[in-house]
């Protein structure tokens, strides 16, 4: 009975490890494939705000689905409640909804694998608001491996403001559309990050319903600033579809999906996991950026690569330990 038992609990346990390698391999490829497929099938004259949109409503239904799927959904109304959505959901919502934006900004302006680097600072943000919100330390390795990332950062500010084979000949546009946007979504990254994780421990939320909640709010936040942000009046003159081809679905969809993987990974595999995952799409990302764009690396870039891998591996490896007091 023991050893029925015991063989059953292993073959739960390979049947979730196959399922967390699936989830973070999936997360691998659109991570580090997204700039990429952006770039390519998001037309210059698509208004930012609606593709942003289009994504958020095509998670809520990814997310539902799953839900009904897995029967959390008919649990849903009898435990949900609108004041703790918006305690656990409404305030990172819009923090991401503003980060999206950014973020849809800066893969125009910016190489794909530039964007994919400076993208990881988010990593050094969220250290920094896991300790002002949650008063999480960091080893002495992992605060090393943070200024490893900054200097990663610095070198490819530097390289993209003076590079000619960037995707803008106007380093002003470079930096001020490309590189400024970025960062300032990574920093927005992590303070999300940090209320999010505040609220799995305090409000134990499922990632699904995380997701359902949040894409709501930030759909929400987008509509009300288009009464007044030029992409609401672009929006009300020229349509909400301006720009679109059937192809502009492919990252709308490809970013939606990531944001369940996202949710996925960290649930079931746990911030060290998702490291892999993150240093594993920066290689997807110059690898697709070559072999698609016939585009290799610039210096900067090559010299920036091994400091961001270097860095994110010794973050993940040296967590903070509590000393024990010798008795």
């Amino acid at each position: 009975m023991a050893a029925t038992k015991r063989k059953g609990t292993n073959s739960d346990s390979d049947g979730m490890n196959a399922r967390v390698w699936l989830y973070s391999i999936l997360l691998t490829l659109q991570y580090g494939a997204q700039p990429l497929i952006s770039k390519r099938f998001t037309r210059r004259e698509v208004i930012v705000t609606t593709s942003v949109l289009t994504c958020e409503i095509a998670k809520v239904i990814c997310a539902l689905i799953l839900m009904a799927k897995n029967g959390s959904l008919k649990k849903l109304s009898n435990e949900w409640t609108l004041v703790g959505s918006l305690t656990a959901s409404g305030l990172p919502a819009a923090i991401y909804a503003v980060q999206n934006s950014l973020l849809q900004i800066s893969y125009k302006n910016l190489d794909s694998l530039t964007f994919s680097m400076l993208n990881q600072t988010k990593i050094f943000f969220t250290a920094l608001f896991t300790f002002i919100i949650l008063r999480q330390k960091q080893s002495i390795q992992q605060i090393g491996a943070l200024f490893l990332l900054i200097m990663a950062a610095v070198l490819l500010s530097v390289g993209e403001g003076s590079s000619k084979g960037s995707s803008s000949s106007n380093p002003d546009q470079i930096l001020f559309y490309g590189i400024v946007p970025v960062l300032v979504a990574s920093v927005l990254s992590g303070l999300a990050s940090a209320l999010c994780q505040w609220a799995s421990q305090v409000k134990k939320h499922s990632s699904y319903l995380m997701t359902v909640e949040m894409s709501i709010v930030g759909s929400l936040c987008l509509l009300v600033s288009t009464t007044k942000s030029p992409d609401g009046e672009a929006i009300r003159r020229y349509g909400f579809f301006h720009g679109w081809t059937p192809l502009t679905m492919i990252p709308v969809i490809a970013n939606s999906l990531g944001g369940i993987l996202v949710g996925l990974v960290t649930s079931h595999a746990g911030g060290v996991r998702k490291g892999f995952v993150i240093v594993s799409a920066l290689l997807v990302t110059a690898m697709l950026q070559f072999i698609f764009e016939g585009k290799p690396p610039s210096l900067y870039c090559l010299l920036a690569l091994p400091l961001v891998i270097i860095s994110i591996a010794i973050y993940q490896k040296y967590p903070y330990r509590v000393k024990k007091k010798e008795s």
